[in-house]
């Protein structure tokens, strides 16, 4: 299993890499056209560039050229395996053993097959409420639009916050995003392409209003990335899903990374303003301090029993944690330790004080859904040992 998620996961890392970057590139290329000086009146625009030491220089037709050459590259490749191998990803992590990592009792004591077709399904209806949307009038309108989007995506994540652990939810609302994303290339894009491409080889006339709708949806799957790019890193950073409010934060931070996404469009096409940014950039900094932990005077630790010991802590580790976080666990899935932490010793445990402050007492995100019910006392008890220098004896 380690290795089918390795293989998987850098498989899901380099074709999402290629595809993201594609994305960004043909947004630049589009934003950064040259369509005044000295341009054919074939063509939407052209660009010099530079790189890797050589020149290149490209050519954007408004509809196609007057012959369809042999040689054409498509970009579709990168989304659709990035895509399966994220969906893979999700059955290694998440569905080959759900009470593992996807189902938190604490949250909503489901079977693994409901939380399996709740997953699944969410996916068909978020790309169905999409589309729909899409072929209303209202997706001329880019603000209302957006308004409309955000909303949207901010009703997903609190309902997977409902149904999920918190990091499973945050998993699944990227692979939401990466639905819809991959949805508009096969369903919108490349059939568009494939259908302007044949008018142009068959010599018909050419409906200007496919490259445009095509073009809209690119630019969608443009604004997606950044959210899907925090997400798919999101199950590093517990202040984020450890918040009370986890589906705030991830809209949040949807809303904010998008909004910096915005303003990168917007300066390549040398129209960025000095609001953008500051507004994208400030909600996500208003994130960051609303997810601060308490810490000090502001904490619970005034309350401490004096001189919490060592034998204390380490009852508690034994039976909370070891079951995975042992050289030799006795969990019935992690047959090796997660990350490699151990707290076999007491040194171990005194190393890695701050890792287990944020995870266990700060966050609350261990042990993994909370599988080995550590109590509140427990967590405090940590507390008050860390707080009190993190004695030995």
């Amino acid at each position: 299993m380690e290795w089918l998620n390795i293989v998987v996961r850098l498989m899901h890392v380099t074709f999402g890499i290629a595809w993201i970057g594609a994305s960004f590139y043909f947004v630049f290329l589009e934003n950064a056209l040259n369509r005044t000086d000295n341009v054919r009146e074939e063509l939407a625009g052209n660009l010099w560039a530079v790189h890797g030491g050589g020149f290149y220089y490209l050519e954007k037709y408004k509809l196609a050229p007057r012959q369809i050459p042999k040689a054409l590259h498509w970009f579709k490749y990168e989304a659709y395996f990035t895509w399966l191998t994220g969906l893979s990803l999700l059955f290694v992590v998440y569905y080959f053993n759900p009470t593992a990592m996807l189902i938190d009792p604490q949250v909503l004591d489901i079977s693994p097959l409901a939380a399996v077709g709740i997953g699944l399904g969410s996916f068909a209806v978020a790309w169905g409420l999409y589309h729909l949307l899409c072929r209303t009038p209202l997706v001329k309108n880019g603000p209302l639009m957006a308004v409309l989007g955000l909303l949207i995506c901010t009703g997903f994540a609190w309902f997977y916050c409902q149904v999920f652990s918190a990091r499973a939810a945050y998993l699944h609302f990227g692979a939401m995003l990466g639905t819809l994303m991959v949805g508009n290339v096969f369903f919108i894009i490349i059939p568009s392409q494939k259908a302007m491409v044949r008018a142009a080889t068959e010599g018909l006339p050419l409906n200007p209003e496919l490259g445009k709708h095509a073009g809209l949806r690119s630019l969608h799957n443009n604004y997606f990335t950044l959210p899907v790019l925090f997400v798919m890193v999101s199950n590093h950073f517990p202040s984020t899903f450890g918040h009370s409010q986890p589906w705030l934060v991830l809209a949040a931070i949807a809303l904010g990374t998008a909004g910096i996404k915005h303003w990168l469009n917007l300066r390549e096409k040398h129209q960025a303003t000095g609001v953008v940014f500051p507004l994208a950039a400030g909600l996500l900094l208003a994130v960051a301090f609303v997810t601060a932990p308490k810490t000090g005077a502001d904490s619970s630790g005034a309350n401490c029993t004096p001189n919490v010991s060592m034998a204390q802590v380490q009852a508690v580790v034994q039976q909370r944690c070891v079951q995975c976080h042992s050289a030799a666990p006795t969990d019935d899935v992690f047959k090796t330790a997660p990350n490699g932490v151990v707290y076999d010793r007491p040194q171990d445990i005194i190393r890695l004080k701050d890792k287990i402050m944020q995870r266990v007492v700060l966050t609350k995100t261990m042990p993994q859904n909370n599988k080995t019910d550590m109590t509140e006392e427990e967590r405090e008890l940590i507390r008050c040992w860390i707080e009190q220098g993190a004695k030995a004896e």
